[in-house]
């Protein structure tokens, strides 16, 4: 993985170039079935989103670009930042597609989230001549995303890069800050990206996984990049990505609600609530795998030694996001996204039922983390998050779909659940 922009070229050479560049070859021109829609989001830029509905109307002003699927968000990577993945291969030809509703599309998309750290995944692989912006798009989408966007965006990972896009960053160089240029890498191989974010969690076009692989095959023996490891059988002790039946089993005191959860909410309880923006920043992935590799070993973890806020809700996210099946569970999935098709009147009533039909661990895990946020929320004056932030920040972690990513088009609907609960956790778990 590389984050150098390689060397810089004149301004007239690298035009040059641009212009003579043959694009990635594709066999076919077969595009991605439009099977897919998109909710609101809840932004400025997207408030025309449909928020009553998990699905955009074929009508609807944004329905062109969401059935495509270019933008979808992916949990958390291993530093407890949220995952954008833009997929170039599902961009249609340009005659088909709007671009500018795209920019305003991936604006709505990521103004969900710039308040907090979050990763940038492009897939490039698929990106032709047929279907690639102009050049002055380009420029004017990197201009559209003004320093609220780029703060706090971590890293862009650019996923096999052509010389094509390496030379179009040569050319942008100019306009492109030295602080942003640091944050963007290429990925050679999707093993590479196991050091940033799980794999599994992303949905990867098949067309770029065997693209993945004809790289692969192309190279000799001696040049294999490392395939991505093997999930390794789980330890006697494991904690993390182990179902909350077993967790309890284990458990000396047989407590529904599991150890890490019990204690980073504990300390959070102490020393969390007043902190500016917690739950929002990403925390340093070696502490976290540490951390991580003490508790599926079985020793005692004292967070409170490790005085260290963002790591403590760094574990308790990455402890929720590597469940087995999500703390709300994939029976409840169809009922939490058509959540908001239910009457005002009578939702309190159905969320209650929803939520005491969990297994008896998931009830109270729910319930113990719901009731910490609400005091997290009732601190908002002072650390910024309120229920609809907090929403943002957990909804992806307590629901997903069996495909492990978080379609664009049941991230409002779920995110929307969260809030509600959160608003009426006083009647909910009454």
């Amino acid at each position: 993985m590389s984050s150098e922009l390689l060397v810089d070229v004149g301004d007239d050479s690298a035009t040059a170039q641009l212009g003579q560049l043959k694009l990635t070859t594709i066999e076919d021109q077969q595009w991605p079935a439009d099977e897919s829609y998109l909710s609101k989001s809840e932004t400025d830029v997207s408030q025309q989103f449909d928020a009553s509905s998990p699905h955009l109307p074929w009508d609807h002003p944004f329905y062109d670009i969401a059935r495509h699927q270019i933008i979808e968000v992916a949990g958390d990577d291993n530093f407890g930042r949220k995952v954008i993945v833009f997929n170039a291969c599902r961009m249609p030809p340009q005659h088909q597609l709007d671009h500018h509703k795209l920019l305003m599309y991936l604006k709505g998309t990521l103004d969900q989230y710039v308040e907090s750290d979050y990763t940038l995944i492009y897939f490039h692989h698929g990106l032709t001549s047929e279907n690639k912006p102009s050049l002055s798009w380009v420029r004017d989408a990197y201009r559209e995303f003004d320093r609220k966007y780029k703060k706090n965006i971590k890293a862009l990972y650019i996923v096999h890069p052509t010389m094509f896009i390496k030379t179009l960053l040569i050319l942008f160089k100019p306009i492109i800050s030295f602080k942003f240029g640091r944050k963007i890498n290429y990925v050679s191989y999707l093993s590479e990206l196991e050091d940033v974010v799980k794999c599994d969690q992303l949905v990867i076009p098949s067309r770029v996984r065997e693209y993945d692989n004809k790289l692969r095959a192309s190279l000799k023996p001696t040049t294999q990049p490392p395939m991505s490891p093997p999930h390794s059988p789980p330890l006697p002790s494991q904690v993390f990505g182990v179902p909350l039946t077993l967790l309890r089993q284990r458990d000396p005191d047989g407590d529904p609600v599991p150890v890490v959860m019990r204690d980073t909410v504990g300390f959070l309880s102490e020393q969390g609530l007043e902190i500016e923006g917690i739950f929002r920043r990403s925390a340093n992935v070696t502490l976290v795998k540490e951390v991580q590799l003490r508790y599926n070993s079985g020793a005692t973890v004292n967070l409170r030694e490790m005085e260290d806020v963002h790591l403590a809700a760094v574990i308790l996210k990455t402890f929720l996001r590597e469940l087995p099946e999500p703390l709300l569970t994939y029976q409840l999935y169809n009922d939490i996204v058509n959540f908001a098709s239910v009457s005002s009147e009578i939702q309190v009533t159905v969320m209650k039922t929803l939520v005491e039909s969990l297994p008896e661990e998931n009830y109270a895990s729910l319930r113990y983390l719901i009731t910490f946020l609400a005091q997290v929320s009732a601190n908002s004056e002072v650390n910024k998050m309120t229920n609809s932030n907090l929403a943002v920040v957990f909804g992806p972690n307590l629901l997903w779909g069996r495909d492990n990513a978080m379609s664009l088009s049941a991230i409002g609907p779920i995110n929307n659940f969260t809030r509600t609960l959160l608003d009426q956790q006083h009647l909910v778990f009454a």
